[in-house]
């Protein structure tokens, strides 16, 4: 069953973020291990809760969820992330998507 990590990102300094070189290698990954972005946008409007007006929206979408974990549980995935430190905070779901009737 399709599994999608979902990610509110709160980025202090885009182009900081830009120029760290997160967002491509992190792009090429998700490639590799079998998963395909379904949106990546900054700009989200906060409707309720404490966390993430404004904030970049990233929704990838994977085979099952133990595509997406070998993807996050990853080394590549770990170093990669380190590029990311300090120029945002992250909320991230790891979700199924049931068929719907």
């Amino acid at each position: 069953m399709p599994a999608y990590v979902i990610v509110t990102a709160v980025v202090a300094d885009r182009d900081a973020f830009l120029a760290s070189g997160y967002p491509g290698a992190a792009a090429e990954l998700v490639t590799k291990f079998g998963g395909r972005y379904l949106l990546r946008g900054p700009g989200a409007e906060r409707l309720e809760g404490d966390f993430g007006d404004n904030a970049s929206i990233v929704i990838s979408e994977w085979p099952d969820k133990d595509a997406a974990r070998r993807f996050w549980n990853s080394p590549e995935y770990a170093e990669v992330k380190k590029l990311r430190e300090g120029l945002c905070e992250c909320q991230t779901l790891l979700i199924e998507a049931p068929g719907l009737a």
